[in-house]
């Protein structure tokens, strides 16, 4: 297999990044792709009780286990399987469960904080930035949240306050400049979507081109 393509997708939540992550696995085809969750990297709070993790600060970049995730894109690029983990929202936990992930053309790395982690940006060949106004991702949080977490709104707009958007302007918005590209107006801007995708098309058949001309090693 060719080495693996990994493009990084990251923005503030609620700024259409699924909807970008949709588009390009319809395009390219899921067998193509694989796709590494930053957020489902979230260290484990098994030593605290349910109250004190909902308390915890999940938009610093201290609250993600970002070397698992390093270690395991690596792993992948050397063409082993990892075992992706599942972590539960409504509990604030990381499950039991985990996920196969198999190595593919393409490593899809999401998550707001992935371009504010240099070992992730290195390993990252095209690094995407999805930009939204803020009231457009509050407002696709809260129902988010609401329906899909379980959560009040009180809390949603609680932690928005406390920790989203401090976070977002320290970290998140920071990392913007290490975006290759800026996709303004969220996940429906048809034209600079299919600038990237021509993008990685193009830096798919530069990968195998190099594994064409790679001398052998037997």
């Amino acid at each position: 297999m060719t080495r693996p393509v990994i493009i990084g997708l990251s923005g503030g939540s609620g700024s259409g990044k699924s909807t970008i992550l949709a588009g390009l696995l319809r395009a390219l085809g899921p067998h193509q792709v694989s796709v590494l969750e930053h957020d489902a990297y979230y260290r484990p709070l098994d030593h605290l009780t349910v109250e004190q993790r909902a308390e915890v600060n999940f938009d610093h970049p201290k609250s993600l286990e970002t070397p698992l995730l390093v270690s395991h894109i690596d792993a992948l690029l050397r063409g082993e399987v990892i075992q992706k983990p599942v972590y539960d929202f409504t509990t604030h936990a990381r499950t039991s469960e985990t996920i196969e992930v198999r190595p593919t053309p393409i490593i899809i790395v999401e998550g707001i904080l992935v371009l504010a982690e240099k070992e992730l940006v290195s390993r990252m060949e095209i690094k995407l930035f999805v930009d939204t106004d803020s009231d457009v991702r509050l407002i696709r949080r809260i129902k988010r949240d609401m329906i899909e977490r379980g959560r009040t709104l009180e809390s949603v707009l609680d932690q928005y306050a406390k920790t989203v958007r401090p976070m977002h302007v320290e970290f998140v918005e920071a990392s913007k400049r290490h975006a290759d590209v800026i996709i303004p107006r969220g996940g429906k801007n048809e034209v600079a979507f299919e600038m990237v995708l021509s993008r990685i098309h193009a830096m798919l058949n530069v990968h195998q081109l190099e594994a064409l001309i790679q001398p052998s090693t037997s």
